[in-house]
C-alpha cells in the first residue's frame, strides 16, 4: 500500500492476480473481504484488471465452465474490473491441478480446442478476456506438437478476435528452449498478432547455467528490457505496460535488488508514455 501511494503517479492501472484458494469451492463471497479491503486502502486508479488462472484456456477435453464464469462475473461486477487476462495455457488436465502451468497442445487438435475454449469464455464474461502468450520456463514446462508458438498464439487470438497480451519474459522464454540466444532470441516477432496487442507484461527472469526462468522476483533481464523496446514501435494499439512483481520490503519500499529494473523499465516506457 505505501509503495503505490508513494508512486501512484508512475501507475496508471492496477490488477491483481488471483488464483483459487481451494480447489473444492469457489465463491467470489470468500474474496469480497480482502478485495474491499485492499481498494479502499490504496489509491483510485481509474483502470483495473483481472489476472486469473481458472479458465484452462488450452484444455483438450470439454468441461462445464459456468460455475468459473459465474464467479469471476461477480468479481467483475463488483469490482469494475476493465478487462480480464489469463494465460493461454494448461492449469489442469482433466481436473487434476499442475504444479506449474504448460503451454497449451501445439497441434491443430490443440489449437481448434483453445479457439473453441477462448470463443465461449469470450461470450460468457462480463467483460474483455485478454489472452496472454504463456510461458515456456526452461525445466518446469515441456512442449506437446510441432506448431510454432508464435503461429499458434496469432491464430487463436485473430480467429476469436481477442485483445493480446504479451509477455516478453515467456516470449524470450520461448526462444531460449528454440535454442535461440543473442540476436535471434528477437526474431520472429512478425509472426505475433502485433496488431491484437493491448498489453505487454514484465517479470523477473533470470538465466541459470543453460536455462532461462521465468522467477517473477522482479529483477529484469536487459533481454527483457531489450524485446520491449522493440515491441513499443510494433503493436499501434498497445495501452498497457505491466510489471508485475517489484519486490518490497516491509516498509514499502523497492528492495535493493528490483530498484534498478523499475528505474530501467521507467526509462523505456517514457518515450512511448509521453
Amino acid at each position: 500500500m505505501r509503495f503505490l501511494s508513494s508512486h501512484a503517479g508512475a501507475f496508471r492501472y492496477l490488477f491483481t492476480s488471483f488464483q483459487p484458494r481451494s480447489r473444492n469451492r469457489l465463491d467470489p463471497r470468500d474474496y469480497f473481504d480482502a478485495y474491499d479491503d485492499l481498494f479502499a486502502r490504496i489509491p483510485a486508479f481509474s483502470v483495473r484488471a483481472l489476472h486469473q488462472t481458472t479458465f484452462n484456456l488450452g484444455a483438450l477435453e470439454a468441461y462445464d465452465r459456468s460455475r468459473i464464469l459465474d464467479f469471476t462475473n461477480a468479481l467483475v461486477d463488483r469490482y469494475q474490473f476493465a478487462w480480464v487476462n489469463e494465460d493461454l495455457g494448461l492449469w489442469s488436465i482433466h481436473g487434476r491441478p499442475l504444479p506449474y502451468p504448460l503451454p497449451p497442445y501445439l497441434t491443430p487438435a490443440g489449437l481448434d480446442a483453445a479457439i473453441r475454449n477462448t470463443a465461449e469464455v469470450q461470450e460468457k464474461l462480463s467483460a474483455p478476456l485478454f489472452v496472454e502468450f504463456p510461458g515456456f520456463s526452461d525445466g518446469t514446462s515441456f512442449c506437446i506438437g510441432q506448431m510454432h508458438a508464435y503461429d499458434f498464439f496469432r491464430a487463436v487470438v485473430e480467429e476469436t478476435r481477442s485483445p493480446a497480451t504479451l509477455d516478453v519474459g515467456h516470449l524470450l522464454s520461448y526462444q531460449w528452449l528454440l535454442g535461440k540466444r543473442g540476436e535471434a532470441l528477437f526474431g520472429d516477432l512478425e509472426r505475433l498478432p502485433l496488431d491484437h496487442c493491448f498489453e505487454i507484461h514484465l517479470s523477473g527472469c533470470e538465466i541459470e547455467e543453460d536455462s532461462f526462468m521465468d522467477c517473477h522476483h522482479g529483477v529484469l533481464l536487459d533481454e527483457q528490457l531489450e524485446l520491449l523496446r522493440r515491441l513499443l514501435p510494433l503493436c499501434p494499439h498497445l495501452s498497457a505496460i505491466t510489471y508485475e512483481d517489484p519486490r518490497l520490503d516491509a516498509e514499502g519500499q523497492l528492495a535493493p535488488e528490483t530498484v534498478a529494473s523499475f528505474e530501467r523499465l521507467r526509462d523505456a516506457v517514457r518515450p512511448w508514455s509521453s
